[in-house]
């Protein structure tokens, strides 16, 4: 099948776009290998010093030119989704040693969760932290005494910060080792529904307690198609996973088979080999585009409207929502999982998960299948499925039919034409909608405007019974600038109780929502922020604005209002307590949401 049009065009427009930045970073990594690692360089001291807690790898690290691979974790066991990790470096050295290589941790970077910190002040560092892993990362790296890396991190910024970093090191082959989901619980669906009745009011603590336990109940990660699921298909998407490793359940014997196998791919990538694979050479501009193909065929997360945009200009390579937007408008969408269904990422990879929709976007024209891979060949690779036979991995073909079309579906069948995300642009700013969750009568609303500065205020007027009508719920200075740009999950229990009881709602902000937004129409990274003197920062109760997911449109309709002074806002409880006066810098420096919120370029 020829490539799509479309996506021929989109990606030949971002070639053209980022051909200034993009050689020039090539030119960096092309001299970086060049160098080589300085291992074989350094001092008499300054080995000793890398060496000395190598056990019985010292001689080899010392006397051999075997390839040495760095570890970069993200273990913590406070973190489900990040527990399984602990046992990983065992696993990488072993399997090093048995490719006749040696492998050591580099350092540990910091990963947080969203969804302990939800709501809390402590939100207010989570899109900051991606940076901060991408420095933590670099200070790892930054010895340079590997010939190949590995990455282990799964969650919502842990990889693209780590992909940030792996792009300033692109020189250096690196592959990204997943921990996969926990084993199914409570149904997400179930979860959503106690929570809704406790926003109401219907039901106790004690109630939602045992609701939430139950579906977050064991190590891995979140089995509901958020952030950091939308991360692990991404890396499958890109090329930086070994093909079906995603969604492989923590501490099973095929997982474990796939962490030494990616250990040992890593080593037979680096320069000491026939097969340099290097960072730069597999996150190229087609790889991001197959990348924005699998977020809108997916219904993955809007964080990542933001993420990839940080992501590919690490590689000097320039994203915009138009290319989001445009590529959506092609791409069938051909998953269901929660919040976009009620399956969750377990039933969708027994479905046949990504090696099965890679098979259909392949089909259909709508991915680059000649990208460069860890896997060392294109994406074709990535229809094939791993089992694990008499304690080896194999790779076999993977299923050529959904398994459960009320999961997956074929490209010539889809759930709906296109993948739901949305550019949404006019007098308001520019924002983004993820709509392939939400009814076609809730696509479009058109109503007044109920402002407010903070999203406590937002769930007590709710309480309070306060809004009996259509609105357009407005929550501003919530921008990186002015506290780091939160996620707003708490507010969507609220939001669809106002639903179900008939009204049109929407929300606009210049906060987050990430992908848990679900049924309720939500324009968000609205453009330029409040603090920045955005249109949104004029708006006033009563103001009519129309919120359009299908025409594309963020349009305030009363009159003069662009001609008002901004409101202010007190920030000041924003720069304190919770490390949150650590991050002043990153407040002051970070970049708009449409060029990534990133503070480090």
């Amino acid at each position: 099948m020829p490539l799509n049009e479309t996506i021929d065009r989109v990606t030949r427009r971002i070639i053209e776009r980022s051909k200034g930045p993009r050689g020039e970073y090539l030119d960096r990594m092309n001299a970086a290998r060049v160098k080589g690692p300085a291992r074989a360089h350094l001092s008499c001291s300054g080995q000793a010093h890398a060496y000395a807690g190598a056990g019985q790898d010292q001689a080899k690290l010392a006397h051999e030119t075997a390839g040495n691979l760095g570890i970069v974790t993200t273990y913590n066991d406070m973190l489900s989704a990040h527990q399984p990790f602990e046992r990983f470096p065992d696993l990488i050295r072993e399997a090093a040693r048995e490719a006749g290589g040696t492998a050591q941790v580099a350092g540990g970077v910091p990963a947080m969760c969203d969804g302990v910190t939800q709501g809390e002040p402590g939100m207010e560092l989570s899109l900051f932290s991606r940076d901060v892993i991408a420095m933590a990362t670099s200070v790892a790296m930054s010895h340079n005494t590997f010939d190949a890396a590995v990455y282990l991190g799964v969650c919502d910024k842990i990889v693209p910060g780590l992909v940030i970093a792996a792009q300033t090191f692109g020189h250096v082959p690196t592959v990204f080792l997943p921990a996969g989901p926990m084993t199914s619980g409570l149904s997400n669906d179930e979860k959503s529904t106690v929570r809704q009745k406790f926003a109401a009011g219907e039901v106790g603590r004690a109630e939602l307690m045992k609701a939430e336990m139950g579906a977050y109940h064991g190590p891995g990660t979140c089995t509901f198609y958020g952030t950091a699921n939308t991360n692990q298909m991404l890396m499958e998407f890109m090329g930086l996973h070994l093909p079906g490793t995603s969604f492989v359940t923590p501490n099973t014997g095929l997982r474990d088979a796939l962490t030494k196998a990616g250990a040992q791919r890593a080593l037979a990538l680096s320069d000491l080999g026939d097969s340099y694979t290097p960072v730069c050479d597999i996150l190229t501009e087609k790889a991001f585009v197959n990348g924005i193909v699998g977020l809108n065929a997916t219904g993955g997360s809007t964080n990542l409207l933001i993420h990839l945009v940080a992501m590919a200009r690490a590689g000097g390579i320039i994203l915009d929502w138009q290319d989001f937007s445009d590529i959506s408008d092609v791409t069938p969408l051909l998953a269901r999982v929660y919040p976009n269904g009620l399956a969750d990422v377990n039933h969708f990879h027994a479905a046949g998960g990504l090696g099965y929709m890679i098979r259909e976007l392949l089909g259909a024209g709508l991915l680059h299948g000649d990208t460069k891979t860890v896997a060392g060949g294109g994406l074709e690779l990535y229809t094939q499925e791993p089992k694990l036979i008499e304690g080896e991995v194999v790779w076999e073909q993977g299923t050529t039919e959904s398994l459960n079309m009320k999961i997956v579906r074929p490209a010539a069948d889809p759930f709906q034409a296109t993948g739901g995300l949305k550019r949404l642009s006019g007098s308001l700013g520019n924002a983004v909608i993820k709509a392939s969750a939400v009814k076609p009568e809730h696509q479009i609303v058109e109503a007044p405007v109920r402002v407010f500065h903070d999203q406590e205020t937002v769930k007590n007027a709710c309480r309070a019974g306060e809004i009996t009508q259509d609105t357009v719920i407005v929550v501003r200075f919530q921008g990186p600038k002015a506290n780091g740009m939160p996620e707003l999950h708490s507010l969507t229990p609220a939001l669809k109780n106002l639903q179900a009881k008939g009204l049109n709602v929407a929300l606009v902000t210049d906060g987050r929502m990430s992908g848990a937004s679900g049924s309720v129409p939500a324009a968000i990274h609205v453009s330029p922020e409040a603090l920045d003197g955005g249109a949104i920062a004029k708006l006033r109760d009563g103001d009519i604005v129309r919120v359009d997911a299908i025409a594309g449109v963020l349009e305030i309709l009363t009159d003069g209002v662009l001609d008002r002074a901004v409101a202010q806002a007190d920030l000041s409880a924003n720069e304190f307590g919770l490390g949150r006066e650590l991050f002043a810098n990153f407040r002051r420096q970070v970049g708009s949401a449409d060029t990534g919120a990133c503070a480090l370029f």
